[in-house]
């Protein structure tokens, strides 16, 4: 497996994982949705993307030719995977609650 293909796969579970996070803080802030659920939920996606970030680049460092590619490789995979799985969680949270 290439090591694109294992950023990719790695930034779809990461969306699912700060998915999860996200839910939980947003459940946990009290709101009973809004704009402000929303963005405190999207700042933990960013600061767990981010995160982890400099952890692939540390592990991909001799794998990828240019560093800016491990930044940008599957950004849009991850939001996806992120907002779709924001919503089931929350969702469910808030049911179960």
């Amino acid at each position: 497996m290439t090591p694109v293909k294992q950023l990719y796969i790695i930034r779809i579970v990461l969306g699912i994982i700060a998915a999860a996070l996200s839910a939980v803080v947003a459940f946990l802030m009290g709101t009973a949705g809004g704009i402000s659920t929303f963005v405190d939920s999207l700042t933990v996606a960013l600061m767990v993307y981010l995160l982890t970030y400099y952890i692939l680049k540390a592990a991909y460092k001799n794998k990828i030719e240019k560093q800016s590619k491990i930044l940008s490789t599957a950004i849009g995979m991850y939001f996806f995977t992120w907002i779709t799985f924001f919503i089931l969680f929350y969702t469910t949270i808030r049911a179960l609650a």
